[in-house]
């Protein structure tokens, strides 16, 4: 039972400390947490050497430093006695430790505290002891004063200086030099001595040239000791000779030496004993006289020199043998011999033994009632004597202990308890010394304890060996398992070797060795477990590495490189040339899966050396690059072709969304490849056909490849080089990739009417690399555009669905979403359609006026029903006169365009209008009116029996459409009672079915100034389907600014060009801006001007200009028609008139009351106008010139006639029926009456009632 508990606590409890390997010391493990909790009894940790020698210059340390629980207080003793600390003023010990410090910095002699020291660490569980230290003072005394004589020497004999140094403390350093300091020169025939003395085997003549001093070094203090020199007298029987000495062969008998067999003069006889103690160096010599000087050599008797520890020094004269044992004990005997003879010297060496440890005492930590023991063995020469001590006292005068029982070497304890605790000496000595061993046995009763942090993490390579480590604690000594992700079987054996240190070895680590271990430690007190996590990760490997290549000078070579490393690793690559890291220049591309060289030269040749590593493990691939020296001459003379296909296709790192596609460039054929082009085919929409994919730089030949779902891919790569591209590569294997909903939907989405009742919907399909996944399909939704409207939906495969019965022309919401048999698309977004349109309704309110003679104005509504989009207006007119017609004339006018103006030269004929509002569709119903016949009108004579020409012009105010006119000429009618000039022209645009009215210009009255005359413009279409519009001009009289609209592309440039009625012709380039416009300077006041807008790259087109007029220069004695006396009271008398007729007029229709035309107006009547203080409006006579005045507030149209402020269709409101009235010549006229009250009979509804207009007119 003993034996079985000695093995527990020697190797049981070892396996509760650090890590992974058994130590033979027991001590409770470093944990602060653990030493802060366990009671420990003290253990030195550091002290001071047994032989302790210090400088008597420094203050004096010596060192005691212990550990324990409780920390340990110190005391010590000097020389057997104990030694207050606390009375020397001089002496202090350092805080929580023991160590004394001395200190002489105030004077003090440090040979009073030489002496035997020793250090005593003491808590509640034990007293420490540490080892007698030795303390003494280092000495370097003087060489005491002699004289020396003259030496006198024969040549040729033997001779030795004696050193004799003085003693000191250590013993110092000899060295021989002569009084000038210069160091003696020394061989096999002059050489120094273990004890110092200067040995001549034989003397020679040259030997008195200088004098010899001996020296003396001491370590401590630094200093060195000279000796008085030896002078040297040689006698000699023959001159020295240089000359003689040279020429004659043998040097002793030229000079007349007699030369002698060896003879030994240290040791002195045949033989010499040597004691020397195990472990430390033993030094053996012979030095030998004779002449010529003898050669030493040295054996040992029956056997040969130990073997690896033999050093022969001092020119062989001295055998070092070190660290000796026992069995270096023998007979050991050196040689010497010249050509006179030989000697030989026996020195028998006896070895002797301090004591030494066989087993040495190891603390001993036991549980409550657990058994062990102390060992405590030792050896020596002669074999030492143990003492056991405990605490410091001889163990046999401590307390009786029943539990222990010392026998020998060995103290054994049984069945301990509490309480038991205390520290244990062994003192082992001889003649030679002594060792002295702290051991202490501590009663513990701990649960078990983890050492190893929680929740480790150990990674490895796969296949490699690992080692999960779990140390722990605890008393008794716990037994320690390994479980894996909580099964209970335990691991050992197998792939698996438990230790008993606590550590879990694998041979060879799978990737099914993944998982969650879990070590638990166990004793009678409890338990305790830890975690280890275990990552088995894939090893990094160069799957194509560099290959020697030979390239000629100034190509690019490629060096691959493609790694497979484990993902979840940090990879680094590194490039070495020759071994050495490769720097990377300009010249060096270092990518992902090899490095690229431009414009490669001699100096790159060498090996290339590819290193991949992670924090794991690394690989490394080699290759060696080869450059040719290829003259530039030569490379130009070399024919270029097209580049050779690539090969080799691969596809690697296979994913969802992504391939790697690598292939081997094919030979340049000296023309260096600038791109590649990745082409891939898909087997299912459009099977074999090719489609680029991507493009790269020569420099690669590897690239990850973006994929879409859904997709059997194919791929092919082509090479480009400054000749032409080369032929496809051999295609690589095919790769599926797996399906997805789609992510976008269709574009391109529109809706349409193809008939009236239907609105088709289309839109651009998806294609094979949109579809990601089988049985594509669209869902299409449609309402009509009202947030209170129903969806409607339908699923279709093909690009285009057909609703029926819908409205005419009315707008929808359309969405269209992609689903395949993984699910929808996100939702889309919604696109405005319309349905089918029809034939649009007659235009409303054809308004014809004639303002004069020349000139009739037509004026009309857009339709109340459109039935779509008005593409324009399509006027046919015809004159007549009686029963004679003229041909029909047509007119085609932009969709917006409401005012026509046809321009006449005689005034006799008449015109019928038919207006027609055309849509998509076609043209509708026509609206028929004829002009109004004129009160003077004439017979015609027989001059005037045939129709006359017509002159057509054309104005307008808003965007419209080009218009197509029979006869083109273009007027303009000059108004000289206002400033500004609008210009405005003709071009397309599409519009909705709102109607747009026709705008006006107002030009302010100023009856200083004049107005330049409107100007007016035919544009016609480009050919590409672009044009320009909406020309204006603003004139003044010498400046105007010109403006216009285009559907050219962003960035257009124009040229405005203008000619002046005399022919000056200028143009002005206009950069491209918005909105466009340029401004005019320096004009000519009251000059007619035609002015083209045209693209910088085209011409202008004949008919395609406008004209306008500057106006005239400021007169100052120009009289204004508006200021004269005789011109207002005509305008009064008028309205008196009008006033006066309404009354009548409005009593016999019993609808009392006056109703001016100007209540709705925000604007307040001008004072001057006193023809219509009433608000009634008047009519001006076309017979009259001095009629078409403008009155005050009143605004002119661009054709020069007089508006009234309201718009003429609004009087409408006030007629009974909403009809207006035309007289019998065609002019409008309109009812001006309140509009009908709710309580009014149907009887006041009469529309028979005589206008009061029509009085008038009846009356002239």
């Amino acid at each position: 039972m003993v034996m079985q508990r000695h093995h527990l606590t020697r190797a049981g409890i070892a396996l509760a400390l650090w890590l992974h390997h058994l130590v033979s010391a027991i001590e409770v493990p470093l944990d602060s947490n653990i030493q802060s909790e366990l009671p420990q009894p003290p253990t030195i940790t550091k002290q001071s050497v047994k032989d302790y020698i210090v400088d008597p210059r420094d203050n004096i340390f010596i060192e005691c430093e212990a550990k324990g629980n409780p920390v340990p207080t110190f005391s010590w003793t000097r020389n057997g006695k104990f030694f207050n600390v606390a009375k020397d003023p001089k002496v202090s010990m350092r805080r929580r430790s023991g160590t004394l410090v001395i200190d002489f910095h105030s004077g003090g002699r440090p040979e009073d505290y030489e002496g035997e020291y020793q250090c005593f660490a003491r808590n509640d569980y034990g007293t420490a002891l540490s080892s007698k230290i030795h303390l003494q003072v280092s000495k370097s005394p003087l060489w005491p004063k002699e004289k020396v004589d003259v030496i006198e020497v024969d040549e040729g004999a033997p001779l030795s200086l004696q050193c004799n140094p003085p003693p000191g403390l250590p013993s110092p350093v000899i060295f021989w030099m002569s009084s000038s300091m210069e160091p003696i020169h020394q061989d096999k025939r002059v050489s120094q001595g273990q004890n110092g003395d200067l040995y001549f085997s034989n003397v020679m003549l040259q030997d008195a040239q200088t004098d010899y001093s001996c020296n003396a070094r001491f370590h401590f203090t630094h200093t060195i000791q000279q000796k008085n020199p030896y002078t040297l007298k040689v006698k000699t029987k023959k001159p020295h000779n240089e000359t003689s000495l040279r020429n004659h062969t043998d040097m002793y008998s030229a000079r007349g030496i007699t030369e002698t067999t060896p003879s030994f003069m240290y040791p002195y006889g045949t033989s010499s004993s040597q004691m020397v103690l195990r472990g430390v160096d033993l030094l053996l010599e012979c030095i030998a006289s004779g002449v010529p000087a003898p050669d030493i050599m040295w054996y040992k008797k029956g056997g040969e020199l130990p073997a690896g520890k033999t050093k022969l020094e001092n020119f062989n004269k001295a055998l070092r043998i070190s660290n000796v044992s026992e069995e270096d004990s023998g007979e050991y005997f050196c040689l010497a011999s010249n050509k006179m003879g030989s000697i030989r010297h026996t020195i028998s060496v006896r070895v002797k033994a301090a004591p030494y440890w066989l087993d040495e005492p190891q603390n001993l930590i036991l549980a409550p009632g657990e058994d062990g023991r102390l060992v405590c063995r030792a050896n020596g020469n002669p074999k030492p004597a143990i003492q056991w001590l405990v605490n410091g006292e001889p163990i046999e005068g401590s307390p009786p202990n029943p539990s222990r029982e010392v026998a020998g070497d060995t103290i054994v304890f049984r069945d301990t308890q509490i309480g038991s605790s205390a520290v244990y000496q062994c003192n082992a000595s001889n003649e030679h010394g002594y060792l002295l061993a702290n051991a202490f046995v501590s009663v513990l009763d701990v649960p078990p304890r983890i050492l190893a942090p929680r929740n480790q993490l150990i990674r490895v390579i796969q296949n490699n060996r690992t080692r999960l480590d779990c140390p722990f604690f605890g008393s008794p000594i716990p037994t320690l398992r390994w479980f894996k992700n909580g099964q209970g079987n335990t691991l050992d054996g197998g792939n698996y070797k438990a230790h008993e240190n606590g550590s879990l070895e694998m041979n060879m680590a799978r990737k099914e060795d993944q998982g969650i271990y879990t070590c638990v430690a166990t004793n009678i007190l409890g338990k305790a477990e830890a975690q280890v996590r275990l990552e088995v990760k894939d090893p990094t490997r160069i799957v194509r590495g560099p290959e020697d290549q030979v390239v000629k000078r100034g190509s690019m070579p490629r060096l691959h490189c493609r790694i497979k490393h484990d993902p979840t690793l940090k990879l680094t690559v590194t490039w070495l040339k020759d071994d050495a890291p490769l720097y990377m220049g300009n010249r060096m591309k270092k990518e992902d899966d090899g490095l690229t060289i431009y414009g490669v030269a001699e100096k790159d040749q060498g090996d290339y050396t590819c290193v991949a590593s992670t924090e794991l493990d690394k690989d490394s691939a080699k290759a060696y690059l080869t450059v040719l020296a290829v003259p530039a001459n030569r490379l130009r003379d070399l024919p270029k072709e097209r580049p050779d296909r690539p090969r080799d296709l691969e596809l690697t790192d296979l994913a969802e969304r992504s391939v790697r596609l690598t292939w081997i460039p094919g030979d340049d054929n000296n023309s260096p490849i600038t791109d590649y082009i990745v082409q891939f085919e898909e087997d299912r929409f459009q099977p074999g056909m090719w489609h680029n994919h991507s493009r790269y730089p020569g420099s690669v030949n590897s690239a990850v490849l973006s994929l879409s779902p859904y997709v059997n891919y194919q791929f092919r790569v082509i090479a480009v080089n400054d000749v032409g591209s080369s032929l496809p590569s051999v295609p690589s294997e095919r790769y599926q990739t797996n399906g997805a909903r789609p992510e976008i939907n269709p574009t391109g989405v529109q809706g349409a009417g193809t008939q009236k009742n239907n609105m088709e919907i289309t839109w651009t399909p998806l294609n094979a690399t949109q579809a990601y996944g089988p049985n594509l399909r669209y869902i299409v939704r449609w309402r009509r555009r009202d947030p209170r409207g129903s969806w409607y939906n339908e699923t279709v495969k093909a690009p285009r669905h057909v609703v029926w019965n819908t409205p005419i022309y009315v707008p929808y919401e359309i969405k269209v979403q992609a689903e395949n048999d993984f699910g929808r698309a996100p939702e889309p977004d919604t696109v405005i359609g319309y349905s089918g349109e029809d034939l649009p309704s007659s235009p409303r309110y054809l308004r014809i006026r004639q303002p004069n003679l020349e000139s009739i104005n037509l004026e009309w509504d857009h339709p109340e029903h459109p039935n779509g989009v008005l593409t324009g207006y399509n006027l046919r007119y015809q004159a007549f006169n009686g029963t004679k017609t003229g041909r029909t004339l047509v007119e085609n006018f932009s969709p917006n365009q409401t005012r026509f103006t046809l321009q006449r030269t005689d005034p006799i004929s008449r015109y019928r209008f038919f207006l027609r509002a055309r849509t998509q569709v076609g043209e509708g119903e026509a609206i028929v009116e004829e002009s109004p016949a004129l009160l003077n009108e004439a017979t015609p004579t027989p001059a005037a029996t045939g129709l006359p020409p017509t002159t057509i012009g054309l104005t307008s105010t808003t965007t419209t459409t080009p218009t197509t006119t029979t006869t083109d000429t273009t007027t303009t009618t000059t108004d000289t009672t206002t400033t500004d000039t609008t210009t405005t022209t003709t071009t397309t645009t599409t519009t909705t079915a709102a109607t747009t009215l026709p705008a006006t210009t107002v030009a302010s009255a100023t009856a200083a100034t004049e107005r330049a005359p409107a100007a007016t413009t035919k544009q016609e279409l480009a050919t590409n389907g672009s044009f320009i519009w909406d020309i204006r001009a603003m004139a003044n009289s010498n400046w105007a600014n010109i403006t216009w609209s285009h559907n050219y592309s962003a960035g257009t440039d124009f040229v405005v060009k203008y000619i002046t009625s005399n022919k000056t012709e200028k143009s002005i380039p206009v950069k491209a801006q918005t909105p466009s416009s340029v401004q005019l300077a320096n004009l000519t006041p009251g000059m007619m001007y035609k002015l083209w807008v045209f693209p910088i790259w085209s011409s202008p087109s004949e008919h395609s200009y406008i004209t306008f007029t500057t106006s005239s220069a400021y007169t100052k004695n120009h009289v204004d028609i508006a200021t004269q006396g005789w011109f207002i009271g005509l305008m009064c008398a008028i309205a008196l008139l009008v006033l006066i007729l309404l009354i009548v007029c409005f009593i016999k229709r019993s609808r009392g009351g006056k109703y001016p035309v100007r209540d709705n107006k925000d604007e307040h009547l001008n004072p001057e106008d006193k023809n219509v203080e009433d608000g009634s409006f008047d009519y001006r006579s076309l017979e009259s010139d001095e009629d078409n005045k403008p009155l005050p507030n009143s605004q002119t149209s661009l054709d020069g006639t007089i508006k009234q402020q309201e718009s003429d269709d609004s009087l409408v409101d006030y007629g009974e029926g909403g009809e207006g009235q035309f007289n019998e010549d065609g002019s409008f006229i309109g009812q001006y009456t309140v509009k009908k009250d709710k309580d009014e009979t149907e009887g006041n509804e009469s529309s028979e009632a005589t206008s009061p207009v029509n009085a008038i007119y009846s009356l002239a």
